[in-house]
Parts: C-alpha cells; sequence; structure tokens
C-alpha cells in the first residue's frame, strides 16, 4: 500500500462557484481542501495542515489580510505559504501586493491552470 504523495492546498474563497471551479482544476495535481466561511480558515488550516493556502482577498466577514494575519499568529500555521485570489489582478498576472496584504503574491482567479500552479510553486520555494 502506498501513501499519497500530492501536496495539500486549502482553498478559502466566499463564493460556491469560484471554489468548485478552482478545486476541479486544481485537484488533478493537490489534495484540496476549501471552504466558503473565511472565519473557520485557521480551524481547518490547523487540522488539514496544507502546503500552499488560496484565499481570496474580498469576503464579508473576513477579509483576506485578516486570514492571513490569523494564520501568521498560529503557531501551526504561521509558515504555510499564502497565494491571494483576487478578481482585481488583472488575467493572467503574478503580481505581489502591497499594503494591508504584507507584500504577499496576489494571482487573478481567471489565470489558467498553468498561471496558478506557476504562482502556486513561486510561493512554496
Amino acid at each position: 500500500m502506498t501513501t499519497s504523495t500530492r501536496l495539500k492546498l486549502l482553498l478559502i474563497d466566499d463564493d460556491d462557484s469560484i471554489v468548485a471551479a478552482l478545486a476541479a482544476r486544481l485537484s488533478r495535481y493537490f489534495e484540496v481542501q476549501s471552504l466558503t466561511d473565511p472565519t473557520q480558515a485557521v480551524k481547518l488550516a490547523r487540522s488539514v495542515k496544507p502546503d500552499v493556502i488560496l484565499c481570496d482577498i474580498n469576503m464579508p466577514n473576513m477579509k483576506g489580510d485578516e486570514v492571513a494575519f490569523e494564520l501568521s499568529q498560529d503557531s501551526i500555521t504561521c509558515r504555510t505559504p499564502l497565494l491571494y485570489l483576487s478578481s482585481a489582478v488583472p488575467g493572467g498576472q503574478i503580481t505581489e501586493l502591497s499594503g494591508p496584504f504584507g507584500g504577499l503574491t496576489g494571482v487573478s482567479k481567471t489565470a489558467s491552470t498553468d498561471q496558478l500552479l506557476k504562482a502556486i510553486r513561486s510561493v512554496m520555494v
């Protein structure tokens, strides 16, 4: 019996259709866990122990920078790489965000699968 060597990815977005679409595309490459309630992000991340987190920026109840801050304050999740998902990032682009987003990388929700994988690899190094 072999164990899975696929990396774990946690996807956080308040839009069910975005979560479903991205999970379907990325599940070929990662073991994907997802949630639409950002207030549950730390709890799920502690449980799942993902290798990387993709997090929407603009969500109700808790913005992406608040999620990132909470994750950074937890001893289990503080070193987990995080990549922001945003409709504000032009399609196909990967960019370093500034301001309240702490210089973390952002990628468009409409990026191709190859572009998403490139962005994910860039934060995992």
